[in-house]
This record gives C-alpha cells, structure tokens and sequence, in this order.
C-alpha cells in the first residue's frame, strides 16, 4: 500500500521541539512554553534560539529570522519544501518515543540506558556520514543506545566494552557510561589490533574491511587504559598499534613497543593527523 504523504498543513502542526530532537538537537533551556537551543543553523555558544511551544515556532536571534517547521527543516538540512516533507514524514513513522519524566531517586549524574536497537536514526545515520564512516563497519560494531542523564534524554552511537559500559558519540557529545573498560573484538586470529577510540576502529574496517575477518581488535577507549592491554599481548603472535599522533598516544605507543617486539607502529600513514579518522575525513 502507497504510504500517504505529510501535507504542509499537518507537517506545520508537528512540535518543532520534537523535530529538533529526532535530528539530534536538544534544548539547553526547557520551559512549558518555550525551549532555547544552540543554534541548529550556525555555531554559537551561547543559547539564542528561541521556540514557542504555545505557538509552534522558531526564531533565531543571531540570524534574525524564524518561522514553522517546514521552514526550519528547509534551512537546517538545505533541501526543498517536498523534501522536508519527507523528512517530517519520518517523525510520525519511525520508533522515537520522548522520555516519560524519571524517578527522582536516583542520582543526576547516572545514565540510565533505557534501548539498545541496530543503528537507524536518521541523525545518527547522517552523522555516521559526516565523519566518512561505512555504514556497514558501524552496524557491525556499534548500536544505537537511547540513554537518560537525570531527567534529560539523548541517543548515541556506542561501543560495548568489556564490563558492559558504553562509549557514546553522537555530534553533540563524547560520553561514556560506568564501567570503563577495553574493548576487544575477538574474532580468534593471532594477530591483535589496537586502537584508541571507536572511531578509529570504525576508520580503519572503512578503510580496509577485510580485516575484521583476519584480526582481533582491541579499542582502549581511552589512553590511561593503555596497560590493561598488555596482558592481552601474551595470546598473540602480532600486535599492531594505531593510536593518536597528539602526546599521549605517542607515549603509550612508544611503551608498547619496548615492552615487546611483537610490536609495531602502524600510524605512518595518517602522521599529518591527529588520528585515524581525521586523516580519514581529509583524503575522501
């Protein structure tokens, strides 16, 4: 059966708080009846875009101009009003539930993880995007966690470690939930790859996805975790090393490589960058 398009009418009716928040972006002030964000269509620091919940609209004070939600999704993705429309579209058909208010028992600064789903967010996909990576390297290591902090609600992309802790990223924020581990894939080679952070793991299967069928990976997911890996050293023959060019991954490269000779530095080729994925967005 045909799907039944959203016509302006009803698309100008949709809460454009709720179609900020399914693509990625959330209010920095929230009242009944109004919310203020960071400028969905420029970079600030300060708060200075102002929605109406009473009348359903926006304006942006630092451009000086504002208008519906139709308008908004023309500006904000630079697309025709048809093709906002199909975006808008997604808002009433895909599983995007906003948060019922939480307990207020537990602490503020606790994440909550409330759904772990396969990655499908329009926000997250798009931004799977941005930062060159393969859809299909990011389906095969990562999911898509909804999560609440206190009494505010956010999705990520994440990364499972071995406690069953999560690192998130999506564009607005690095974050990770307790415990703090490594990250092994282990895919029963004898030879080990580590990374520091998940997307350099996603970078790299990007760059060379065959080699999630002839290596073991093991992401630090941060660099103070450095010598948790060095156990991990004993089951493999080859351990290959791409890690940061700033201080810390060069020190942490250079103690795993006097540690053992089955060592070796991998990261000449992305040395002009900080890491993998940002040589990765400069030469694609």
């Amino acid at each position: 059966m045909k799907k039944e398009k959203l016509s302006c009418e009803n698309a100008r009716k949709i809460s454009i708080v709720k179609a900020l928040e399914f693509l990625g972006h959330y209010p920095t002030r929230n009242s009944e009846k109004e919310a203020w964000f960071l400028s969905p269509l420029r970079s600030e620091t300060q708060a200075s875009f102002k929605v109406s919940k009473t009348l359903n609209c926006w304006y942006d004070h630092g451009l000086g101009k504002g208008g519906n939600c139709i308008d908004l999704v023309c500006a904000l993705s630079k697309v025709s009003v048809s093709h906002a429309l199909a975006i808008l579209a997604q808002l009433k058909t895909v599983d995007y539930d906003l948060p019922k208010q939480q307990e207020t028992n537990f602490k503020e600064s606790r994440i909550e993880i409330k759904h772990v789903k396969m990655i499908q967010h329009p926000a997250l996909l798009e931004y799977i995007h941005e930062r060159k990576i393969s859809l299909i390297a990011a389906k095969r290591f990562c999911r898509e966690v909804h999560y609440t902090i206190g009494s505010k609600y956010y999705f990520s992309i994440a990364l499972k470690n071995n406690s069953g802790g999560w690192e998130f990223r999506n564009r607005h924020c690095k974050s990770s939930s307790s415990p703090k581990d490594l990250t092994l894939v282990k895919n029963g080679f004898s030879y080990l790859i580590i990374l520091e952070g998940m997307f350099d793991l996603l970078s790299l299967i990007t760059v060379y996805p065959n080699l999630k069928r002839e290596a073991d990976f093991l992401v630090l997911n941060s660099v103070a975790f450095a010598d948790r890996a060095l156990p991990y050293f004993d089951h493999y023959k080859l351990v290959e090393l791409y890690l940061d060019q700033d201080e810390a991954g060069r020190k942490a490269t250079a103690n795993f490589l006097n540690s053992t000779s089955k060592c070796i530095d991998k990261s000449e080729f992305y040395t002009a960058e900080k890491d993998l994925n940002a040589w990765l967005m400069k030469t694609n």
